[in-house]
C-alpha cells in the first residue's frame, strides 16, 4: 500500500508540473512575456538590466508569438496596426533573435537622417535639447559592455557623458533619444521608403544601435515585417544594474513599475 501510495504521489507531482508548464506557455504565447534588456541600444528610456513583460495582445499573434516560433500561423491573426513611438519587440528577419526597439517609419512613410535629426516624409521632428545623459564608466549587465561617451576618453569610475534631446514624433509622441556625435556612420542617410507590410525601427541611443537605418545587404536589421512583431512594451517590472539579479545592492527601485514612454 505504501508503494503504491508513492507511486501516485509522484504521477500527482508530474501532472502538476506538466499542467504548470501548460499553464504558463499559455500565459505566454497569449498575454505577456518576459524581456530583459540586454544592451544599451534602447537608452534612456531603457537600460541594461531592465526586466519588463511584453503585451502580447497589442497587435495580435503570428508565428513569432508561440515559444520557438512554433504557432502554426501564417501572417497575422486578431492583428492590431501598431503606433508610430511605440516601442516594439519583434523577431529579426535575418537572424534567430529577440529586438527591442521603438517603431519610426510606418508603411509608406519616407525616413531619413541629416545631421543626425531624424526626418519623417522631408520633415524634421521637434528635438528639444535636455541635460546631459550621464553614467557611471562600468562593465554594465551580464555581458560587461561599457557604454561609449561623448566625453571620451573616459577611466573607469569617472563620469561617462552623452547629449540628451527631447524628440517629437509627428503624432505628438514624446521621447529621450541620446547622442554621441552627430556626424556618426547613420547620421547622414539616403532616404528610405518603408514598403506595404514593413516597419522602421530605431533605437533611443541613435549612436549605438543596430536598426533598420542598417539594411539587411549590410548585415544589418533593414525592414521589418508585421509579421515579425511580437509585442509591445508598456512598463519596466524590476531592474539591476550588475551582473547578477542576485547583487540587490545594484538594484534599481526607482525604476520598479516605471511606465514606458
Amino acid at each position: 500500500m505504501a508503494k503504491k501510495n508513492s507511486e501516485g504521489g509522484i504521477l500527482d507531482t508530474v501532472k502538476t508540473i506538466v499542467w504548470a508548464l501548460v499553464i504558463a506557455g499559455v500565459f505566454r504565447t497569449l498575454f505577456f512575456q518576459p524581456f530583459w534588456i540586454p544592451s544599451g541600444s534602447m537608452k534612456d528610456t531603457l537600460l541594461i538590466g531592465d526586466f519588463l513583460f511584453v503585451n502580447k495582445m497589442a497587435y495580435g499573434y503570428s508565428k513569432y508569438s508561440c515559444p520557438f516560433s512554433a504557432c502554426p500561423i501564417s501572417g497575422r491573426i486578431l492583428a492590431s496596426d501598431p503606433e508610430r513611438g511605440d516601442v516594439v519587440v519583434f523577431r529579426h528577419p535575418t537572424k534567430n533573435v529577440d529586438f527591442i526597439k521603438r517603431l519610426i517609419g510606418l508603411p509608406g512613410d519616407q525616413i531619413q537622417m541629416i545631421d543626425g535629426v531624424l526626418q519623417i516624409n522631408g520633415k524634421a521632428v521637434g528635438m528639444q535639447p535636455e541635460t546631459d545623459f550621464a553614467e557611471v564608466m562600468e562593465r554594465q549587465g551580464p555581458q560587461g559592455l561599457l557604454p561609449r561617451c561623448t566625453n571620451a576618453p573616459v577611466g573607469m569610475g569617472d563620469t561617462c557623458l552623452k547629449k540628451r534631446f527631447k524628440e517629437t514624433l509627428p503624432n505628438g509622441v514624446t521621447h529621450d533619444i541620446l547622442q554621441i556625435n552627430e556626424n556618426g556612420p547613420v547620421d547622414n542617410t539616403p532616404v528610405y521608403t518603408v514598403p506595404e507590410g514593413m516597419y522602421f525601427f530605431m533605437g533611443d541611443n541613435r549612436d549605438n544601435s543596430e536598426d533598420s537605418r542598417f539594411p539587411q545587404s549590410v548585415g544589418g536589421l533593414g525592414f521589418v515585417p508585421a509579421e515579425n512583431l511580437i509585442g509591445r512594451a508598456d512598463r519596466i517590472m524590476f531592474s539591476s544594474a550588475g551582473r547578477s539579479l542576485f547583487y540587490f545592492w545594484t538594484w534599481r527601485p526607482d525604476r520598479f513599475f516605471k511606465a514606458i514612454n
